[in-house]
């Protein structure tokens, strides 16, 4: 470090102070680049970057799990009598959603050709340019983008209202209300900023999730005997 007195020469002085010498020259030896030691990357290595987040989540929902199961005695039914059908005969609650659109479609639909555009569309996402830079939904095209929203809204509530399904019809006129709030709302901060910050992509996948966490309540709390509608509080089945 070198310091500039009023008689504008120089001398060194080793020294940690900046107030005291404001005015610092630094020198690089020859061929000795300057470089930032560390850089915020796009992309970054799945390991260790991810697999050692997932394990550490595997092994804290291990942990949960077996306490749980120490805890409380899972809700098992009567042995198993081939004599006598459970009503309503319910299938496992990871699979209870798909046997709620069974309820509601015919049995082509719901149980083959829904589940096939699904593993379609996992196929097919990805050969189309994936938004890597995680872009809001409203940021480019406004109204172009809301013309196709709106049109592949309507073409999915005409389907649901056709089968009535109103299970999955009043989940998507509520995500697709969230979808429009940054459009029309002045504000662009707090939460409706955030809205207006999350791609096609965590919409869809919310959507989603959302559809299937509805069918799932549905078939495990609001079913009864010929799978008809019932109150929890009327009875167990």
């Amino acid at each position: 470090m070198f310091k500039m007195n009023a008689e504008k020469d120089f001398h060194s002085e080793a020294t940690t102070d900046a107030k005291k010498t404001p005015k610092r020259i630094a020198f690089i030896k020859e061929r000795t680049a300057a470089r930032v030691k560390k850089e915020d990357e796009e992309m970054v290595m799945t390991f260790p970057n991810l697999v050692l987040k997932e394990v550490i989540a595997f092994e804290m929902l291990v942990i949960v799990l077996a306490v749980i199961s120490l805890a409380f005695d899972a809700p098992l039914e009567w042995i198993a009598n081939p004599e006598h059908t459970p009503n309503p005969a319910k299938a496992p609650w990871y699979f209870l959603g798909l046997q709620e659109l069974l309820h509601y479609f015919p049995p082509v639909v719901g149980g083959v050709i829904l589940p096939a555009l699904a593993v379609v569309a996992l196929i097919v996402i990805p050969y189309f340019k994936i938004n890597l830079k995680q872009e809001g939904l409203w940021k480019e095209s406004r109204k172009q983008t809301l013309m196709v929203l709106l049109l592949s809204v309507g073409l999915v509530v005409v389907f649901l209202l056709a089968f009535k399904v109103y299970a999955m019809l009043i989940p998507t006129l509520f995500v697709t209300a969230f979808m429009l709030v940054p459009y029309f709302s002045k504000r662009q901060n707090g939460f409706t900023g955030w809205l207006g910050t999350r791609p096609l992509s965590w919409w869809v996948m919310t959507w989603f999730v959302t559809i299937v966490i509805v069918l799932t309540m549905i078939g495990t709390l609001f079913r009864g005997p010929e799978w008809s509608w019932t109150w929890p509080w009327e009875g167990v089945y």
